[in-house]
């Protein structure tokens, strides 16, 4: 798997830059989407060191961005690695860093399929990324609330590609727990946990039946 080192500012496009992400509605010429229903395709159990979570993966309406998130599962790319930023009833973020808050190396930026009519719903898993719309590589991040103001065409929209099935509740002991600002190596990384959530592995599992 070849790979690049991109130590791209999604935190704070996310976060702190909304306003700034993407340019404004008026430069997306596409008309905004009917809203549509997400496809569990296939499914992960993400066992973190706050509890397991069993995540839905969209690969029908959104083929390259359900594809790309398998394939990292599948290099074991995710085990080891934190959620570098917690922001109350907004995200939980995760899918780049090390404990030690050094990024890992990753595959090439992919397509932004936000335009699908996917929403950022509670419990739902879209992609991060940095300013330039077509940016994201591994990072991804937990809506915590139903979180409008990311989908399309607002700044171009994050993309959903999942969400949370099982364990629900994991993600909001890990929304509710203390922050701070780190400064690693020069790089001051805000609305970090206190104490580290680590993704200790994703790995494939059987969609529970309704």
């Amino acid at each position: 798997m070849k790979r690049i080192t991109m130590k791209y500012l999604l935190p704070l496009a996310i976060i702190t830059g909304l306003t700034a992400c993407g340019g404004s509605d008026s430069e997306i010429a596409n008309p905004i989407p009917d809203p549509i229903e997400l496809s569990i395709d296939q499914c992960f159990l993400m066992a973190t060191s706050e509890g397991d979570m069993t995540l839905g993966i969209d690969t029908t309406n959104t083929p390259v961005t359900g594809g790309n998130f398998i394939e990292y599962v599948e290099d074991g790319f995710y085990d080891g690695t934190i959620f570098h930023r917690i922001v109350n009833n907004f995200v939980n973020q995760a899918g780049g860093l090390n404990p030690d808050y050094s990024y890992k190396e990753t595959l090439a930026p992919i397509e932004n399929e936000s335009s699908v009519g996917l929403k950022n719903e509670r419990g739902t898993l879209s992609m991060a990324r940095t300013q330039s719309i077509d940016s994201a590589t591994s990072q991804f991040f937990f809506n915590i609330l139903d979180n409008q103001n990311l989908d399309y065409p607002s700044q171009g929209g994050y993309a959903v590609f999942g969400k949370v099935i099982e364990g629900i509740e994991i993600m909001d002991i890990m929304n509710a727990v203390n922050t701070e600002t780190k400064t690693v190596n020069g790089i001051s990384f805000q609305d970090a946990p206190v104490d580290n959530i680590v993704i200790n592995s994703v790995s494939a599992v059987s969609c529970p039946s309704n």
